[in-house]
């Protein structure tokens, strides 16, 4: 199976930057669809972004539209998250997700692994 390790979490104040990465284990990265997910304490688990395959497409949640950016390097099995102008309401702990079948879909039933989750506060 997929392992997922992300990093990159931390405490930043509002408007400021940090950059999340999602190392996979699987040897066919670059056939996999990849998503950011987020999760609030006493929250429902929320899409926040995700890419295709090659990285040629990509779709977010109005939310952080223009604020955050997914890219994906398929030579270093990594997916990242930039998060600028950050806000409070940001806060939350943050996993990625692949889809062996290359799907980057908003509902998180396509997603095949989960990663551990990485920590982003956002304080005002």
């Amino acid at each position: 199976q997929v392992q997922l390790v992300e990093s990159g979490g931390g405490s930043v104040q509002a408007g400021g930057s940090l950059r999340l990465s999602c190392a996979a284990s699987g040897r066919t990265f670059s056939s996999y669809g990849m998503g950011w997910f987020r999760q609030a304490p006493g929250k429902e688990r929320e899409y926040v972004a995700s890419i295709s395959r090659s990285g040629a497409t990509t779709l977010y949640t109005d939310s952080v539209k223009g604020r955050f950016t997914i890219t994906r390097d398929n030579a270093k099995n990594t997916v990242y998250l930039q998060m600028n102008s950050l806000k409070p309401e940001d806060t939350a702990v943050y996993y990625c997700a692949c889809a062996l079948g290359g799907s980057y879909s908003v509902l998180a039933g396509v997603y095949d692994y989960w990663g551990q989750g990485t920590q982003v506060t956002v304080s005002s």
